[in-house]
């Protein structure tokens, strides 16, 4: 039988790993979500792949340089994924509207359609300290 601050730390140890893998399972399930396939018969992660290889000819360096530093406030674990979701969306819409190139104003756009809406407020503080007018983009917080 265990006793004293050993029993107590086993305890700890034991809700320490539930909750450990609780958390990693939320995250695999929400992964493993995303990867199933739609009536379409692709994914939602097949159809971001999609966009932004069609539209990796429209990215300038102007372009790539303007979304790499408004993402640059996302922690950088998750920096490379937040970014291919981005340019998933910039190239979803670059591809609908038939764009030449895509433009600080599509790449704006496609940041704030594919930025969740608890997030708005700290994308309205980078676009405001990169000095972007959010007016004319107002319709899409």
């Amino acid at each position: 039988m265990l006793h004293g601050w050993f029993l107590w730390f086993i305890l700890f140890w034991i809700f320490f790993l539930i909750f450990s893998f609780g958390i990693g399972g939320y995250f695999m399930f929400r992964k493993f979500l995303k990867k199933m396939p739609k009536e379409d018969g692709k994914s939602v992660m097949d159809w971001e792949e999609h966009y932004v290889n069609e539209s990796l000819y429209l990215w300038t360096d102007e372009t790539k340089a303007l979304l790499n530093d408004l993402v640059s406030p996302v922690p950088e674990l998750f920096r490379d994924v937040a970014k291919h979701k981005i340019a998933g969306k910039i190239g979803e819409l670059a591809l609908k509207e038939n764009a030449q190139e895509i433009s600080e104003g599509l790449v704006i756009r496609g940041y704030i359609q594919a930025t969740p809406k608890r997030d708005h407020k700290f994308l309205r503080k980078k676009l405001f300290d990169n000095k972007i007018d959010v007016a004319p983009y107002e319709h899409l917080f």
